[in-house]
């Protein structure tokens, strides 16, 4: 049995439960970070020096962080091909994908555009901030664009890890007020997202409570 400690509500916690829902994996979770607190404790320290969501534990295995080494972790241990293919040169083009996603698109919206949106009280927001984070945002995005004009997925034509990284915050890319280029092919590909029942359990799902 997994173990995961973190919010339902953390984009980092919604990608390691997608990604546990897409392998049919059971699991208990426990709220742990923002208004739920523990993340301070000597316990919870002990398990991740950080302080940071999610944690998890395999068993009674030890404690792992960090999310994409989790999602590597449970696809070289849980997965197949072509979700996470054996074969190194096929495994590195989704590890790279997957990587490409986490630095360029998860850092440069997370912080820079959804903490600005949602996480900060309209009086304190910077709107040209927000717009030159987008445009930033919006040249990553392009990259995608391209990339799934030609596939399906971001890795290629199958559903991979690459995806569970990258797709996770199309989400609240969609959902917060911000203008948005036109992107069909991204747009397309997030609309094929929503109908995968994990994605709209596990992801698709309300951040209210982050709003200041």
């Amino acid at each position: 049995m997994l173990t995961i400690w973190g919010r339902t509500d953390s984009s980092n916690v919604q990608a390691l439960l997608w990604c546990v829902g897409e392998l049919g994996l059971p699991c208990r979770r426990i709220d742990a970070g923002h208004r739920f607190g523990m993340v301070d404790t000597a316990e919870f320290r002990a398990m991740n020096p950080n302080g940071t969501v999610p944690v998890l534990q395999d068993g009674d295995g030890p404690f792992l962080w960090e999310t994409g080494a989790i999602l590597r972790y449970l696809a070289n241990r849980y997965a197949a091909a072509p979700f996470w293919p054996g074969e190194p040169i096929a495994r590195a083009e989704v590890d790279r994908w997957a990587e490409w996603s986490k630095i360029n698109i998860a850092l440069g919206f997370t912080a820079p555009v959804f903490w600005h949106v949602v996480r900060t009280p309209a009086h304190r927001r910077d709107p040209a901030a927000v717009t030159a984070a987008v445009t930033a945002l919006s040249g990553k995005l392009a990259i995608a664009e391209a990339r799934l004009a030609r596939h399906d997925h971001l890795a290629g034509p199958d559903f991979t890890l690459a995806d569970i990284q990258f797709g996770h915050l199309l989400f609240r890319y969609y959902d917060i007020d911000i203008d948005r280029p036109d992107l069909p092919a991204l747009a397309a590909y997030y609309d094929r997202l929503t109908l995968r029942p994990a994605y709209r359990e596990h992801v698709m799902v309300s951040y209210d409570a982050l709003r200041e």
